[in-house]
């Protein structure tokens, strides 16, 4: 794994611990020689996972669109920061800059990025690991919420298994490099996820 995409927040939530855990990550990610493919910005839980990995001498490489990148400050301190036209190209270059997929704690922009990724890979889009940092049990709730799709009879419960999770960005970064691509079946074979791809 040579990059990791991490989704979070622009802002930094009610509780010092989430600024602490972005920290954490990104020391994690440097130590793992793994570069960091972020939003862009430069405030809230975004700024701080950067600030840590650039501080540590790791790569960073930020995607923001034109519109966002007064709003959220971007970064002026990355190795490179893409800046392009919308939401829709910046989720699609940080997809495709990646080899997996983290969410931290965030807010819609965050859970959007967090299930548009799983249900690419539910498809068959792509085959890269997804997990969740569930900081302060900031995802328990949702946790809970899938296994209730599974429950319902909405989501294939080898389908729930693509979501990884755990407290701690070390595990969490160790289960990313432990998974092996076609270990879970897919919705659609290859030749039709090909012909949907955007």
């Amino acid at each position: 794994m040579q990059s990791l995409c991490v989704y979070c927040g622009a802002s930094s939530g009610n509780s010092a611990h989430y600024v602490d855990a972005a920290r954490l990550m990104g020391k994690a990610l440097v130590e793992n020689n793994i570069a960091l493919v972020y939003g862009g910005g430069q405030i809230g839980l975004m700024g701080a996972i950067a600030d840590e990995v650039m501080r540590l001498g790791g790569v960073v490489t930020g995607v923001i669109p034109q519109a966002l990148l007064g709003k959220e400050v971007g970064h002026p301190g990355l190795s490179k920061l893409h800046v392009v036209k919308d939401m829709h190209e910046r989720k699609a270059m940080m997809a495709e800059l990646s080899d997996g997929f983290i969410a931290m704690p965030g807010g819609m922009g965050t859970m959007e990025e967090l299930f548009e990724m799983l249900t690419w890979s539910q498809l068959g889009f792509h085959d890269k690991p997804v997990g969740l940092l569930n900081v302060l049990g900031f995802y328990d709730g949702l946790i809970s919420f899938v296994d209730h799709m599974v429950t319902q009879g909405f989501l294939r419960s080898h389908h729930r298994q693509l979501l990884m999770q755990d407290t701690s960005a070390v595990s969490l970064i160790g289960q990313l490099l432990d998974y092996r691509p076609g270990q879970i079946a897919k919705l659609l074979n290859d030749a039709s996820a090909k012909k949907l791809l955007p």
